[in-house]
């Protein structure tokens, strides 16, 4: 690592209130791919992305939600927690997380990321947190993960709960749409712009072959939520009225 690299890696360190007994661990959990290839590039051989990370983070974080809803909701059946569990670990939850600990600002990013907001974006954050939560793991072992993030997925965990919350747009728009309409939405890429590399879609989505919201996003998953998510707060506007 390089001064400006260490001082980034000790100001994170200080911000979630632990300190790494291998601070290579969370330099590569902040690494994205873009800035470890650029890296790579220039001759650099010790800097490694975060993609490894992100396997065992995305185990971590399922334990870690698993068990406070199996300590902390007794009442809750296997079916409740299970669609609980998949919303406060869905790529919106995660990346909201990521903002809640400020963590874009700690990011390693290709300037390509750089430039077209990664620092912000939803799949970054979320991948990038599931990075940090393997390198807790690996350094101090599910006590120390827990006392640096088990409060956020609990906080939203009771919001999801108690209806407060939505974190996972498609299937809760799916849910309304088979409820009051009988039928599921449907998502089509009508546009595509931009290099391979920094490409941005544009999805409708339609309900019997009716537009009712339109999204846009750096990937075709990205602009079908930003859709439902649209779509969810035009049916809710329509049943208030």
């Amino acid at each position: 690592m390089n001064k400006e690299e260490i001082s980034t890696v000790i100001s994170f360190m200080e911000s979630i209130g632990y300190r790494f007994l291998q601070p290579q661990l969370i330099y590569n959990a902040l690494c994205h791919s873009s800035y470890a290839h650029e890296q790579n590039q220039r001759g650099r051989k010790d800097v490694e992305s975060n993609e490894r990370l992100e396997f065992l983070g995305d185990a971590a974080i399922d334990l870690l939600i698993a068990e406070y809803l199996y300590t902390n909701l007794p009442d809750a059946s296997e079916g409740i927690m299970a669609k609980v569990k998949a919303a406060v670990a869905s790529e919106e939850a995660l990346a909201q997380i990521a903002r809640d600990i400020n963590l874009g600002q700690y990011l390693f990013l290709g300037h390509g990321e750089e430039v077209t907001g990664g620092r912000d974006r939803d799949s970054i954050l979320a991948d990038t947190l599931e990075a940090v939560a393997a390198a807790i793991y690996i350094d101090g072992g599910m006590s120390s993960l827990k006392r640096c993030l088990l409060s956020y997925f609990a906080k939203y965990a009771h919001q999801v709960v108690e209806g407060k919350i939505v974190f996972d747009y498609k299937t809760f728009l799916q849910e309304i749409t088979q409820d009051r309409f009988k039928q599921l939405p449907e998502y089509v890429v009508v546009d595509e712009q931009g290099p391979s590399h920094m490409k941005r879609f544009t999805v409708e989505l339609r309900l019997n072959r009716k537009v009712i919201a339109v999204g846009e996003g750096f990937s075709i998953k990205e602009a079908e939520k930003n859709a439902a998510k649209k779509a969810i707060e035009k049916l809710k506007g329509e049943q208030n009225q």
